[in-house]
């Protein structure tokens, strides 16, 4: 039988009538003749209210009981949608990540994927059951702990069994009905995308895109799983949604397809720092010690042997950048002057496939930045991404003047 992964996020199982709705479009596929694996979510809410009481209970809370903890949402939704199933007369069976098993490392409460046996399941499929109602987000250590994949780590899941099991398709089933050149609270001009490729999404989930779970698409990339993104509350057509899929497959792309945004930004500044060589080295291996995110990196000219060096952050990790460069500092293995940071900016990127191949996309970029009197701070450039650092009360119109300056809301 071909075999299908569908996802089903927080919004989408968040009650009993959501979680019957959901279980009507798997019921749908079952009739097309597919087997079905089903990824759900813990219900709406439910995760971060498992958090909170972890958090008041144990503030300095051991790793593996939070694990146990959180990771009880999912199982309460997989049951509940399996029994859904089986009262349609459709024989499901709920799984947890430690029935699979879903083996990951054992590093608890961010633990990564390290395989996804098939045995049991496709047994279960060869005996009659025709959809298996898997608990996204967990699974199960070497030394047999509950381990959870970190926040979004239910699309993770879903595109590593879609890949495990040679699915034709990961259907991602969310609140959107899919992939906008950008974000259309932003502008009423965003326009869905009818495909999409890896590369570019890849760009859009880690430079703010809140579609996608980033690991999830490098997943997806990586073993070539077509992911289609839908919306859990409308009626569907065989060519709804978003298609994430390989470049081949798309036979002409804008020059930019997309503009992300990221208001949770931060510039941090390093003042007259020694310029020496292994400086940089010097620099952010704290922060990667630190487990701080460093994305743009400027360093100024030298003048008289020193230099002053930027980088951005998330603003959640300026407190954590600080105290790891001021360590540094302590110990001797660097000197500045000053550390600065400046929380009051935001992010915005062009991404596209297209611009490996056209020139003029920076010129246009900054042309229509400066005609709007929005200053740049930073800027870093990829060969399909160009990202700027700007002052946040220009985000939104930063955001609305590029998608209408790279013509997004027409077609290709």
């Amino acid at each position: 039988m071909p075999l299908l992964v569908m996802k089903f996020g927080g919004t989408s199982v968040a009650n009993i009538d959501r979680i019957r709705r959901a279980a009507k479009r798997v019921g749908v596929e079952v009739a097309k003749g597919y087997d079905v694996i089903v990824i759900v979510s813990a219900m709406a809410g439910r995760t971060n209210e498992l958090v909170g009481w972890v958090d008041e209970i144990s503030p300095l809370y051991d790793a593996r009981e939070y694990d146990a903890v959180v990771s009880s949402g999912e199982a309460v939704t997989a049951g509940l949608m399996a029994l859904t199933l089986q009262e349609m007369d459709i024989p499901a069976r709920s799984w947890q990540g430690w029935q699979v098993p879903l083996r990951t490392n054992s590093s608890h409460s961010a633990a990564r994927i390290e395989e996804i046996p098939t045995d049991n399941i496709n047994a279960k499929f060869g005996e009659g059951m025709q959809v298996a109602v898997v608990a996204g987000f967990q699974g199960v250590s070497p030394e047999g702990r509950i381990t959870t994949l970190g926040r979004g780590g239910s699309d993770t899941t879903a595109v590593a069994f879609a890949a495990a099991f040679g699915a034709e398709r990961c259907d991602i089933y969310t609140d959107v009905d899919g992939v906008y050149t950008t974000d259309p609270r932003i502008t009423d001009k965003a326009r869905k995308l009818d495909k999409i490729a890896f590369e570019e999404m890849l760009e859009l989930a880690s430079l703010g895109a809140k579609v996608l779970q980033t690991r999830s698409v490098e997943l997806a990339m990586r073993y070539n799983v077509r992911l289609r993104v839908l919306s859990s509350f409308e009626e569907q057509s065989d060519d709804a949604g978003t298609l994430v899929c390989a470049e081949e497959e798309i036979m002409e792309s804008n020059v930019v397809n997309g503009i992300a945004y990221s208001r949770d930004e931060a510039k941090m500044t390093l003042i007259s720092v020694a310029d020496r060589p292994g400086i940089a080295a010097a620099i952010f291996g704290p922060l990667s010690d630190a487990g701080v995110n460093v994305d743009m990196i400027i360093q100024n000219i030298s003048e008289e042997g020193r230099t002053d060096m930027t980088f951005s952050c998330p603003t959640n990790q300026v407190a954590r950048a600080e105290k790891a460069l001021k360590g540094a500092k302590e110990k001797g293995e660097i000197n500045f002057h000053d550390l600065v940071a400046d929380t009051n900016v935001a992010k915005v990127s062009a991404v596209g496939i297209g611009m490996r191949s056209q020139s003029g996309v920076a010129a246009k970029m900054f042309r229509t930045l400066r005609d709007e009197g929005i200053n740049i701070k930073v800027i870093s450039t990829s060969e399909i991404k160009i990202s700027v650092l700007i002052d946040r009360k220009y985000m939104e119109l930063a955001v609305q003047s590029l998608h209408d300056a790279f013509e997004l809301d027409k077609t290709t």
